[in-house]
């Protein structure tokens, strides 16, 4: 864990849970936030930053599953699911759509902080990573050192195209969609501004790819979003 109390956001809609939870939280020494919905889970996860998500499933106004894959689209927080569903079905469709874990209320207080420190000892681990290097042909992208390089050259990208950029390194091989993009970077209330998206993907190819109107790198997927190949032809790694 962090050397400050760590700040967790709770999201859940059950007085009871909530109860429950809150003096064994604070007893181990955490900050929380408590929340009701998912709206208001949304906007907490984006604004206040948390360290650590405690997250119900049935909420009022929507589905927690659907509230992990939006916060997936731009953080990495971990996120534990405590929910009264206990089909394997919505297990494993919680852990596909971003969940670090998962456990089934009833439970003890006992389990709950366990699997916290396994989540905060996976986050360690996962930030000791913000060193590692991607190589994708000729492009260079060192996370520690915040550099790009393209052919040996350095690139000079603006924030926006750095986070771009991080993002779909992050998820070489796989499709990023529009939406994804838009709140990782911009936050999810420009989530219908596509527009951003294509200006300054356009922009970035520029500075990445040896010919712009023929991208090998950054791939478009038509109507869904673009991917940044793992393989890409014709680029020899440096």
């Amino acid at each position: 864990m962090t050397g400050r109390n760590p700040l967790l956001l709770v999201v859940e809609d059950e007085p009871q849970m909530r109860r429950f939870l809150r003096p064994s939280l604070s007893g181990q020494g955490f900050r929380l936030i408590e929340v009701e919905t998912f709206a208001e889970g949304l906007l907490a996860a984006r604004t206040r930053r948390p360290e650590l998500i405690l997250l119900d499933l049935g909420l009022p106004d929507g589905d927690g599953i659907d509230l992990t894959r939006r916060v997936r689209g731009w953080s990495r927080v971990p996120i534990i699911v405590i929910s009264a569903r206990g089909r394997s079905e919505d297990k494993v469709e919680a852990l596909d759509a971003g969940a670090d874990d998962y456990l089934t209320k009833p439970f003890a207080v006992a389990e709950l902080m366990a699997r916290i420190r396994v989540a905060f000892r996976r986050a360690v681990g996962d930030a000791a990573t913000g060193s590692e290097v991607f190589e994708f042909g000729a492009l260079r992208l060192d996370l520690g050192r915040r550099e790009v390089h393209f052919e040996e050259h350095a690139v000079h990208l603006t924030p926006i195209e750095y986070k771009l950029l991080e993002l779909l390194a992050r998820n070489a091989g796989k499709v990023v969609t529009h939406r994804q993009i838009l709140d990782h970077v911009w936050g999810p209330e420009h989530a219908d501004m596509t527009h951003y998206v294509v200006v300054r993907m356009a922009e970035l190819r520029k500075k990445i790819e040896r010919d712009s109107r023929r991208p090998k790198l950054l791939v478009t997927e038509p109507g869904i979003g673009y991917r940044l190949r793992d393989d890409p032809p014709g680029l020899p790694s440096t």
